[in-house]
């Protein structure tokens, strides 16, 4: 089979590798998607220390059932499925609490270090066991479904301390894992969430998801107007989401006291901690690793809407771009979000992946609204004529959907769906043509 290899640090190629074979307990996957995480490009250049080559890379996929191993009953050939990250034994003592994430045999899908080397999915086919798999709904595009193992990171810090619907919540990041956390703090009914970044196109990014307010963390009074924001006496939560001294700094000055703080971000190995503050305060820390069992949970967030990942998408490519577009993130190129490979031919559109997929025979109504409305985008003549624009939308609605069903659209249309649409023209950089309201 083809593999995307890391042969030396900083140097991918696609080689021949050996296909492997299921043993019992275990599935082939057919590799559809897969996503390059930012731990994959901290391996890619050995920063990390657990990427060392050769190894295929690659933890955040999704793809067919290809090969039943002995004892496997629950799937079958040509099964939709994604699969955790996290390989655990689930025998050991915290596997048998539920902390999978903590087990003590625990190994993570395309990582090698002095411990253990496990293939990634970076590659036509990958082998994991049955019972880290989990079988995807119709509704849901390979290529989203490889963002499911961060919506499940997200959810999972999210989890470790609950916020009460009248609370508030801080996030500092607003990478990919920052955003997720965003829309899982109001998938959780935390009505008032902040996002701290200095990246102001990534704060767009934050508005766009629901953000309360959205703060550009290089003024130096982006503190205070935190504070202020949360009435003086600072956030009942913040989880930080990058994981730098500065980062860090900014969530355990932001909480109340006896507030909490969630780190997930790790980029550094070591950071420096104000003790007294800590103490005397009673800010409570919490660490927060991977996840623990919310796969079924993202996956149901992601098919009914209530998190979006398609605005998180920046491009699909073929695996053989893989060492381009590896370079690329590992640059910083501005606006670069996800990148998500495919070992078939690049699938670039969101409409194409969906057809190749064989997923809706038709589409979701806010995705008719948002790809009719691009179409007409570039219909010269219509930019200037909202009501007009607005009428051959919704004419086109009920041609696809029927009078009834554009009718259960507009019904229906909650304020994420609206949002969903603001976001689609935002992210893009095109002016807001039309404000609707109903």
């Amino acid at each position: 089979m083809k593999a995307l290899l890391l042969s030396k640090y900083r140097h991918l190629e696609i080689a021949d590798v050996p296909t492997p074979a299921p043993a019992p307990g275990e599935l082939l996957i057919r590799v559809a998607a897969c996503g390059i995480c930012g731990s994959d490009v901290h391996g890619y250049d050995g920063s990390s220390g657990r990427r060392i080559p050769p190894i295929v890379m690659g933890h955040e996929a999704a793809g067919t059932v290809a090969g039943v191993g002995a004892g496997v009953a629950e799937f079958s050939k040509d099964d939709r499925v994604t699969f955790d990250s996290t390989v655990y034994c689930g025998a050991c003592a915290f596997c048998l609490r539920g902390e999978v994430n903590l087990c003590d045999y625990r190994q993570v899908l395309g990582v090698s270090c002095s411990d253990y080397r496990r293939a990634g999915a970076f590659a036509e086919y990958v082998v994991v066991p049955a019972r880290i798999v989990y079988r995807l709904p119709d509704n849901l595009s390979f290529a989203e479904a490889a963002l499911l193992e961060a919506v499940a990171v997200a959810l999972h810090a999210v989890s470790l301390t609950p916020v009460a619907p009248d609370g508030n919540a801080l996030v500092v990041g607003a990478g990919m894992i920052g955003l997720l956390i965003l829309q899982a703090l109001r998938a959780a009914d935390c009505k008032r969430v902040l996002v701290a970044d200095i990246d102001k196109s990534r704060l767009k990014l934050a508005e766009y998801f629901g953000a309360t307010e959205a703060l550009w963390a290089a003024d130096p009074d982006s503190l205070d107007q935190i504070l202020q924001l949360s009435g003086g006496a600072g956030m009942d939560v913040a989880i930080e989401a990058v994981g730098k001294n500065e980062t860090v700094g900014v969530a355990i000055d932001s909480v109340r006291k006896g507030g909490s703080v969630i780190l997930v971000g790790n980029i550094s190995p070591e950071v420096t901690l104000p003790l007294q503050k800590i103490v005397t305060r009673q800010i409570r820390l919490q660490g927060s690793c991977a996840s623990a069992g919310e796969y079924p949970r993202a996956i149901e967030l992601i098919s009914s809407g209530a998190i979006q990942v398609k605005p998180l998408i920046t491009a699909i490519a073929p695996l053989g771009e893989g060492q381009q577009r590896f370079e690329r993130v590992y640059a910083r190129e501005p606006h670069l979000m996800k990148v998500v490979l495919t070992p078939g031919p690049a699938l670039r559109t969101m409409d194409s992946l969906i057809s190749a997929d064989r997923l809706r025979l038709s589409p979701a109504p806010a995705e008719v609204w948002g790809n009719t409305w691009h179409a007409l985008w570039r219909k010269p003549g219509l930019t200037w004529c909202s009501p007009v624009a607005i009428a051959i939308v919704y004419c086109l609605l009920k041609r696809r959907l029927g009078r009834s069903g554009a009718a259960q659209f507009l019904w229906n249309s909650t304020s994420a769906n609206l949002r969903a649409f603001r976001g689609w023209l935002q992210v893009r950089k095109r002016p807001l043509a039309i404000w609707i309201s109903w």
